[in-house]
């Protein structure tokens, strides 16, 4: 009788500590102030009518209620909170929104049951959302009104756009303002010898 107890208590030991291979989760996860997380948690088979929640403290027996499934795939929400629970995926998921900085604890995945609840224990971080100084701003705004640069591999062209400009001013630019003003001064030219003299005429 004496050993039947003896193997008996591992066994017993093993029922109240929290977490079990039944139940699996994440060990950490982190997410972004003001942004949102989620956590994903899977059972073994035969829990899928279960009811699975989700509670926060490091403390297994002081971990406070935070929300939980009605037992149905039937997604619940509360304030920033919501869980949903995949009985065909045998898993079930938190969404945690709008984040916040003091959101960073511990947080336990939990099936109940008649007994000891299962659980897992998951590490919430939540980091400070990036800002964006007045220097980086101002940055920002002198490079719009900054004329554009020329790539490298292009620089080495620029004077050779500009000899090209200059030869076709001179040979074809020039020739053709020449003759334009050339043929101005032959239109003009017999209406001022024609009026030059006015006795001539009479």
């Amino acid at each position: 009788m004496g050993g039947r107890t003896t193997c008996l208590l591992p066994a017993l030991f093993l029922l109240v500590i929290p977490g079990s291979s039944a139940i699996s989760g994440p060990r950490a996860v982190r997410g972004v102030e003001r942004g949102s997380l989620t956590v994903r948690c899977r059972y073994d088979p035969g829990y899928e009518r279960y009811v699975k929640w989700w509670c926060r403290g490091a403390a297994w027996n002081n971990c406070r209620f935070v929300i939980k499934t009605t037992g149905s795939e039937k997604e619940v929400k509360k304030g920033r909170v919501s869980i949903r629970d995949n009985q065909k995926d045998r898993s079930f998921t938190v969404t945690m929104e709008e984040l916040r900085l003091d959101d960073s604890d511990t947080y336990w995945c939990r099936i109940e049951r008649t007994g000891p609840d299962l659980g897992n224990p998951v590490e919430v971080t939540i980091d400070p959302a990036p800002t964006v100084s007045i220097s980086t701003l101002a940055t920002s705004n002198a490079n719009m009104f900054t004329a554009p640069v020329a790539p490298k591999e292009n620089q080495g062209q620029l004077p050779l756009l500009g000899s090209v400009h200059f030869l076709l001013l001179v040979f074809l630019k020039m020739p053709l303002l020449l003759g334009m003003l050339g043929a101005v001064l032959w239109v003009n030219r017999p209406l001022r010898s024609s009026g030059g003299n006015p006795e001539k005429n009479q």
